[in-house]
């Protein structure tokens, strides 16, 4: 399958993010890791779609088909998600940064997933222009 199952990781990484260290038994700091597979994993689908993908060589507006922007709406969850964490960043450590760096993969992955659909759809990227005062 050429897709990933994004969720599944997604459900250790909120335990890890659930259980602060500080106060956490031993017992629950046994059951809860997050193993950077995960963040190989996304790598490996990133590289796989953009090997179908012209290079990017502009910034470009989220659009194309209707699947592509599910997949851009999606991504603005998986960006929302990555940010609530930071403070954890500081605080706990551990886990904490691999669901982190987790989390801005997927964004990435879903970034590189949209751009395949509408690649694949025949739809052509919307290029960003800087607007001037006065354009509209």
């Amino acid at each position: 399958s050429s897709g990933i199952n994004a969720e599944w990781p997604l459900r250790p990484g909120g335990s890890v993010i659930a259980t602060p260290r500080a106060s956490a038994t031993p017992q629950q700091l046994e059951n809860i890791s997050f193993s950077t597979e995960h963040i190989s994993n996304l790598e490996s689908k990133i590289d796989a779609y953009t090997g179908h993908l012209p290079p990017l060589t502009n910034f470009i507006l989220p659009s194309g088909s209707e699947c592509s922007a599910h997949l851009h709406v999606t991504r603005t969850f998986a960006r929302a998600a990555e940010r609530s964490i930071v403070p954890l960043l500081e605080q706990h450590g551990g886990d904490i940064d691999a669901v982190f760096k987790y989390l801005n993969r997927l964004s990435d992955y879903l970034f590189t997933a949209a751009r395949y659909c509408s690649h694949h759809d025949g739809i052509p990227e919307e290029i960003y222009t800087k607007q001037t005062l006065g354009d509209s």
